[in-house]
């Protein structure tokens, strides 16, 4: 079993893959030891937040009920502080003073999320209501507000030397993933055959891929990594978020609810232009036509009937937009290893992060 113990220093223990373990048992044992020491630190800045608005973040990690009492919810995978806590560990660093970092990746996350569900309109989070269904959208928006806040606020009293510029890169990060969901969102305003699948990758790397690059890269940068080192780890995560995005997509489509805890074929329903969608539209074959048709046939965000979506997912698979995603996958992947080589050339050394990037991309659904 993968050691996650804290040594007498208080250095968090990440080191990664046992060969003779399955890969997911590997990431598991990683995500669980991060999970240990990244929750406390998210609880405390949670708890400095106003009642209100603590008790929405609160409820949002699955700490709380909606009446305030405890639970014992699902609070996320937390990959993000991982790569973070991995990145620094890959480069030979001790990743316990990098604690504070992983939280305030985590906490951008988890706003982006509030904001998102709200924006979509998506009704379930975790097996649960989404935040905004359960106190309204005002109070969603504000306590994914004031995690960012939070985020900035770790760093801005964090005495690491790397932290500066690891607020700075955090900044510039959240910049780039509003851009892409204003992105996301004028895509979803335009007709089917107007959305090229250059317009959706781009989108998808700044929603999806900045953010696990800012993860490796703020590793990089507290363990002291210079410039070269720190952009490949950039490149590294931005290369595996793409790969987690195709799959988290697919996932979305074909999906079993009872382990993604959002209803099937939402995605599906209310039109949205995910990337096996576009690449099944950019097909050209006759089920590209079909697939056009039922895109085009009712704007998007209105209700489906039962049948509906399962014959769009039908018609998206048939166009090949499945096959193309999980191909697609893959060449990220391989982009992803040579960005890794680059920042981290023992492979011993790399094995943690390349856990972590196999984990999120050979989900089962």
């Amino acid at each position: 079993m993968t050691d996650t113990t804290t040594d007498t220093a208080g250095t968090v223990d990440v080191r990664g893959r046992i060969p003779e373990q399955g890969d997911g048992c590997e990431a598991a044992d990683i995500l669980a030891a991060v999970r240990t020491h990244v929750d406390p630190e998210l609880r405390r800045a949670i708890d400095t937040l106003p009642g209100s608005l603590r008790g929405v973040a609160l409820y949002h990690f699955g700490w709380e009920h909606a009446d305030g009492t405890p639970a014992r919810g699902n609070a996320g995978k937390a990959i993000r502080p991982a790569l973070v806590l991995t990145a620094v560990r890959a480069l030979g660093g001790d990743p316990a003073p990098a604690v504070r970092a992983a939280a305030a990746v985590e906490l951008v996350h988890n706003f982006t999320l509030l904001h998102d569900d709200v924006m979509d309109r998506d009704t379930t989070r975790r097996h649960r209501p989404t935040a905004w269904t359960v106190f309204g959208d005002a109070d969603a928006i504000l306590a994914g507000d004031a995690m960012q806040a939070l985020a900035q606020r770790l760093l801005a009293e964090d005495p690491h030397p790397g932290a500066p510029a690891a607020a700075a890169r955090l900044a510039t990060c959240v910049m780039e993933l509003c851009a892409g969901q204003h992105a996301d969102c004028a895509l979803e305003r335009r007709s089917p055959d107007e959305v090229t699948l250059d317009e959706c990758l781009a989108m998808a790397e700044a929603k999806t891929g900045a953010l696990l690059g800012c993860a490796c890269a703020l590793g990089a940068v507290y363990a002291g990594a210079g410039p070269e080192e720190v952009e490949a780890l950039d490149g590294f995560g931005r290369e595996a978020g793409l790969a987690f995005q195709l799959i988290d997509d697919v996932i979305g489509i074909w999906g079993d609810p009872g382990r993604t805890g959002k209803p099937a074929g939402a995605d599906l329903a209310v039109r949205k232009k995910s990337l096996p969608v576009v690449a099944a539209l950019a097909s050209g074959t006759p089920a590209a036509a079909e697939l056009a048709e039922l895109y085009g046939g009712r704007p998007g965000g209105t209700e489906a009937d039962p049948g509906d979506a399962a014959r769009v997912a039908r018609a998206v698979e048939s166009a090949g937009g499945r096959d193309w995603a999980q191909v697609h996958a893959a060449d990220r992947m391989s982009r992803a290893m040579g960005q890794l080589a680059r920042a981290v050339p023992d492979p011993a050394a790399a094995d943690g992060l390349l856990t972590l990037a196999e984990f999120v991309t050979r989900r089962t659904y």
